[in-house]
């Protein structure tokens, strides 16, 4: 096990995570999609424990993206039947662990109570002072990029920006996180080697570890695991550096 990250001269801020592999671990052991979906709410807990534990102070975890809509609608149900359990039941968890909750995302497109629990728990740990988890929920890169880009639109038409001022400060400024520092680190579960749509502006020079491990199987010390990869890369952001 790493020691925490408080110990350490170069903290590692923010740690990314695509959670995948919930329905093809479910499909391997001969379980409902929904299983899966379940035993990865689990994978939650074991990750925000993770970081509490490094000093880590933000983690975001890829929930549910723009695309998963267009998945059987039994599915979609249960996920969202899940984050609403989630946050009822967590509500208490994240505060006696000083975890802030926050979202981001179309979060309009999900459903009016889901929405409504949301909200309340946000405002509800909005105060609490340790590590930030962010849910990307009903989320897309290039949406986000999008709807960055109509908010600069309606400001240059009413005057308030000037087009050629806009840089990328403008840009990450509009974003729908813009406080919060762009991930160190980004870990992808189940194999795959692609973004999926997740974070394509502040993923710019973030390091990417992946595993084969399916999202509910990935347990606290996979997380260490991981972080302690990225503590042997050199991050050079585009320089040439000694």
């Amino acid at each position: 096990m790493i020691p925490p990250m408080s110990e350490k001269p170069s903290k590692l801020k923010h740690i990314a995570i695509i959670m995948d592999g919930n329905g093809r671990w479910a499909e391997s052991k001969g379980l409902p999609r929904t299983a899966g979906h379940k035993k990865g709410a689990e994978s939650v807990e074991e990750a925000i424990d993770a970081g509490i534990e490094m000093g880590v102070d933000y983690i975001t975890l890829y929930a549910f993206s723009v695309e998963n809509w267009k998945r059987p609608e039994t599915e979609v149900s249960a996920l969202m039947g899940l984050l609403s359990i989630f946050l009822k039941r967590k509500l208490s968890s994240l505060t006696k662990k000083n975890v802030r909750l926050r979202a981001i995302g179309r979060i309009e497109q999900l459903p009016i109570q889901i929405r409504k629990l949301l909200v309340e728990t946000v405002e509800k740990t909005k105060h609490n002072t340790g590590i930030t988890m962010t849910l990307a929920l009903s989320y897309g890169g290039r949406e986000e990029l999008v709807d960055a880009m109509k908010k600069i639109a309606l400001k240059v038409a009413d005057g308030k920006i000037n087009p050629d001022e806009i840089d990328n400060e403008t840009v990450k400024s509009h974003l729908y996180a813009p406080d919060i520092p762009d991930p160190d680190l980004l870990i992808r579960t189940s194999g795959e080697i692609r973004l999926s749509n997740f974070m394509l502006w502040q993923l710019s020079y973030t390091e990417m570890v992946l595993t084969k491990k399916y999202w509910p199987e990935f347990n606290k010390q996979d997380l260490f695991d991981a972080v302690e990869v990225y503590e042997k890369r050199h991050r050079r952001f585009g320089e040439v550096k000694a």
